[in-house]
């Protein structure tokens, strides 16, 4: 054990210490058996062993290899080191360190961590290096469960279309703040959030309180069983809700006063959050809350629906593409209420917005096919149905006008594919690229000098190609390793290789690649160009827009 008030040295794993040097894995076990004077290990085990950074960086500089991390890349570092998957502890001891009370007796930090906080800070305000770990963080965690954590994209499609408060803001299920933030204005008031995970709500408050924004009220709980600021109406409530809860506490609620469209279906959880949303909200105030496509549609929900829009309270339904849940892929409903301000206030017609075909990262603005204003009584039908498919009809397009140039586009682009196809001679003869010495893709990915964004792989180094990588993962042999005895191909980097090849070979097959990669490119474009075409002659002859061309001989 160190002596008190002596903070232990941080310590590095061998990958970390590959991706401190750019180099393989395997290099750095080649290190440890060839130099007498590498740093022995510090910790860990015998099959996980763990090195003193300090030690590591000095005998790195010493053998003049790898490079020097950022501080900011080596701050995580250090959080993954000593916490491993246990982030959320890490950033709220780093937020307590650098939010104005000081750090907590939990938040405390080691000196040299310290040191690299300190250093980091004087690049950038604390609030804005504490939101920089938050992003990694959210990065890091992708799609990995964290139901509780809502999107970057999510958020973005919340402040895009709630906008800033004009008053109070308020989150039931309020996680790490984020959907709080991102509404946030000058004319916010508080910001009022509860929820059930204490790590995320310490995150929550930590974030709240760094900005010169408005005071914050984050409770601990579960808003539907326990709802700890009853007394609250805010002019804006936000909602990302957990989906699909079998138990949320229907039978000790059901005489709730928040039931103001009706009890909700045991198996209608959406609709009891929906409705403690719209409880809390201010006359003349609003809710924006985003729920699964099924709660526009189910049956048991058509009561609770009917009310809804028969009050008027409905303002506006919002279909987003997929992926902007955490937790799954399917797409999202964004419901938007209103609590009239004076009766008579109530809305006369719901706004239906399908988004669902849009790019998930590009603009939110819909076009105006994709926007149908439908009057109340057309949404009173039986069945009640709320989903914005059912109303947005596309514009009819100019059949004529947009079949001739089409056809026009098509016949230019097929006449510039060839020309994209590159020319390639004999090679050495099938197989010889076996007999080269091959590099395992999981080294380069635990050395750092792989990464993914996405559904893209990119090399981190400019000693390999990102097309030549790219180019050979999608080689037959690495096909076949990824492919399941079922027949199904996984996108797996673990069982890949490359051939070793210097950089100036690789760069040489990266732009052979680059180019076949375009040629595949301006061939699915063609494929959409040419199914569109078909598709506008067959609907345009069959309705009268179009009709066939009377200067052709003999039918042809």
């Amino acid at each position: 054990m160190s002596d008190e008030g002596t903070a232990a040295a941080p310590v590095v794993t061998a990958a970390q210490i590959a991706r401190l040097a750019g180099v393989t894995r395997a290099a750095v076990a080649n290190w440890r058996r060839r130099h007498d004077d590498f740093p022995p290990p510090a910790g860990g085990t015998a099959a996980g062993p763990l090195f003193s950074l300090p030690e590591v960086e000095k005998w790195l500089a010493g053998q003049r290899k790898g490079r020097s991390a950022s501080p900011e890349v080596t701050l995580w570092q250090f959080l993954r080191s000593a916490h491993g998957d246990d982030m959320t502890t890490a950033l709220v001891g780093i937020g307590s360190t650098l939010s104005e009370d000081g750090p907590s007796e939990s938040g405390q930090v080691p000196d040299e961590l310290s040191n690299l906080v300190d250093q980091l800070v004087n690049e950038r305000s604390a609030h804005q290096l504490f939101e920089d770990l938050i992003s990694r963080y959210l990065a890091s965690i992708g799609r990995s469960g964290a139901q509780a954590v809502s999107s970057p994209r999510l958020v973005r499609a919340f402040a895009h279309f709630a906008g800033a408060a004009d008053g109070s803001a308020y989150d039931p299920t309020c996680g790490i703040g984020s959907l709080l933030l991102a509404v946030t204005g000058p004319r916010t008031t508080l910001l009022a959030g509860q929820d059930t995970h204490p790590g995320l709500l310490r995150l929550a408050r930590l974030r709240t309180g760094f900005a010169d924004g408005p005071p914050a009220q984050v409770e601990a709980g579960d808003s539907l069983r326990d709802d700890r600021i009853p007394d609250l109406r805010a002019q804006l409530v936000v909602c990302d809700p957990p989906l699909g809860q079998p138990d949320w506490g229907r039978e000790d609620l059901l005489l709730d006063p928040r039931w103001e469209l009706g009890v909700p279906p045991r198996a209608e959880s959406d609709l009891a959050w929906l409705q403690h949303c719209y409880f809390h909200t201010a006359p003349g105030g609003r809710t924006l809350i985003a729920l699964p496509p099924s709660a526009a549609y189910r049956k048991s929900g058509r009561r609770i629906r009917s009310e809804l829009v028969r009050r008027g309270l409905l303002v506006s339904v919002i279909a987003l593409p997929a992926g902007f849940a955490s937790s799954h892929n399917m797409p999202l409903l964004l419901w938007e209420l209103r609590r009239p301000a004076v009766p008579g206030d109530e809305v006369r017609s719901v706004r239906m917005v399908d988004l669902t075909a849009n790019d998930p990262d590009g603009p939110l603005d819909p076009a105006p096919d994709q926007v149908a204003d439908v009057p109340l009584i057309n949404l009173l039908r039986d069945d009640v149905d709320l989903s914005p498919a059912a109303y947005v009809t596309t514009a009819q397009p100019d059949y004529p006008g947009e079949y001739a140039a089409l056809r026009q586009a098509l016949g230019r682009q097929l006449r510039e594919l060839a020309a994209l196809l590159p020319t390639l001679p004999p090679g050495p003869g099938a197989g010889t690229m076996d007999e080269l010495s091959a590099v395992d893709v999981s080294d380069l990915v635990q050395a750092g000098l792989v990464t993914t964004e996405g559904s893209e792989t990119i090399s981190t180094s400019d000693q390999l190609d990102t097309d030549y990588l790219r180019g050979f993962l999608r080689s037959a042999g690495n096909t076949r390793r990824n492919t399941t005895s079922t027949g199904t191909h996984r996108a797996d980097l673990r069982g890949a290789q490359l051939p070793q090849m210097d950089i100036e070979q690789q760069r040489r097959y990266g732009e052979i690649f680059r180019e076949l990669g375009d040629f595949e490119r301006r061939i699915k474009e063609v494929a959409k160009m040419s199914d569109r075409a078909a598709r506008l002659a067959y609907d345009g002859l069959t309705n009268g827009a179009l009709a066939p061309d009377a200067t052709r001989e003999g039918g042809k």
